[in-house]
């Protein structure tokens, strides 16, 4: 048992129950680490065959954080002590057993319920983004700020990225900008808009509900519960990707990244979100945005179990390129905000140099099973 992982089975009327997993780390805000992901993943596999599970529900034990991402610490020290190895044995086992566990979550067949509620960054939205049923609150700041340490929006960002409104999700992965709960239900991240202090009520009102033996009606169930509880849109906050579409359109439409770049870094406008957009982006990894750009091309055809299987190969080398240990450094570890990135521009980038990152590191794809 992980003692920053609370798997619990309430029971509901008539001999049924609903699993929940509470991520309890608070000092880290709930940053996923290998034992944490083996504690989720192995609960939903136990109860996806256990026919009285009806629902589950995943959310945290804080209101100031769902989950603020992977545990990069732990993955850089693992990649400084052994250089030269790849795959590092760490961030293969962490990323190839996180990307199943998200993988499971976008296929899970029971409904599944995660609380986005306060942080939701990189690792956490990959536990958000698959669910079926993905509550957001007035607290809920989401980002896939992976360009300030120098890997890529992975955990299915390729996934979901590209199937958001527009050239949103290319703005929103180059730059890492924050999105709130209205960004989230605009571009496809969030189902339901809800209280934060209303998160022990709802889990309540779901121990009383009246499931049934069908997977299917239980979704609907928990839509029409979920919905029930959901504030007027009226309250919403403004929505920055909604609100500035047209501009992002105009900012990402050129055919080349350079472009795309040189026009998000030229904004001129008086709207603060992309002023930092367009900052993050200037001080972000070069071989980030040449990733998220990749990335984009390579993946509009795959499939989810495809995205995975690329995502941990790219992910692997990026453990092997200077450039995450470095971005780690500079933001966590030293915290001088100073990152000597290597190669230091998108000019000094070559196309042998991008194709190391696709590369795959074995004979046979750790992912391969996965359909």
């Amino acid at each position: 048992m992980v003692d920053t992982v609370k798997i619990e089975e309430r029971a509901c009327p008539g001999g049924i129950k609903l699993g929940v997993i509470t991520l309890d780390a608070p000092k880290s805000l709930h940053a996923l680490t290998l034992d944490m992901i083996r504690a989720i993943d192995g609960a939903l596999v136990r109860w996806a065959s256990d026919e009285a599970i009806v629902c589950v529900v995943l959310l945290s034990s804080t209101d100031k954080a769902f989950c603020a991402g992977g545990d990069v610490r732990s993955l850089r020290a693992a990649v400084v002590e052994q250089p030269g190895v790849v795959p590092n044995p760490l961030a293969l086992a962490f990323f190839e057993e996180e990307y199943r566990l998200d993988h499971r979550i976008h296929t899970y067949v029971k409904p599944l319920l995660v609380w986005g509620g306060g942080i939701v960054m990189g690792g956490g939205l990959g536990l958000l983004a698959g669910a079926s049923h993905r509550v957001v609150t007035e607290s809920t700041r989401i980002a896939m700020p992976e360009i300030t340490i120098g890997l890529f929006p992975d955990v299915g960002g390729s996934w979901f990225l590209g199937r958001m409104p527009g050239r949103s999700g290319l703005f929103l992965g180059l730059t890492g900008a924050p999105m709130n709960a209205a960004d989230a239900l605009f571009a496809g991240l969030g189902d339901y808009f809800l209280q934060q202090e209303e998160r022990a009520m709802v889990l309540e009102a779901l121990t009383l509900a009246q499931w049934q033996a069908s997977p299917q009606e239980n979704h609907q169930q928990l839509d029409r519960l979920l919905r029930g509880f959901s504030v007027p849109a009226s309250l919403l906050p403004v929505s920055e990707v909604r609100a500035n579409f047209d501009t992002i359109a105009v900012l990402t439409q050129a055919p080349t990244l350079p472009e795309v770049v040189a026009e998000i870094a030229a904004y001129d406008g008086d709207v603060a979100w992309l002023q930092k957009a367009a900052h993050s982006l200037a001080k972000g990894a070069p071989s980030s945005a040449a990733l998220v750009w990749a990335m984009r091309e390579r993946t509009r055809h795959l499939s989810l179990a495809q995205v995975f299987q690329l995502e941990l190969i790219v992910a692997v080398q990026c453990c092997a390129h200077a450039d995450f240990a470095e971005g780690v450094r500079a933001l966590l570890i030293d915290k001088d905000n100073t990152p000597r990135w290597l190669p230091a521009s998108l000019d000094d980038i070559s196309e042998t140099y991008l194709d190391e990152y696709f590369a795959a590191p074995w004979t046979q794809h750790p992912l391969g099973d996965l359909h």
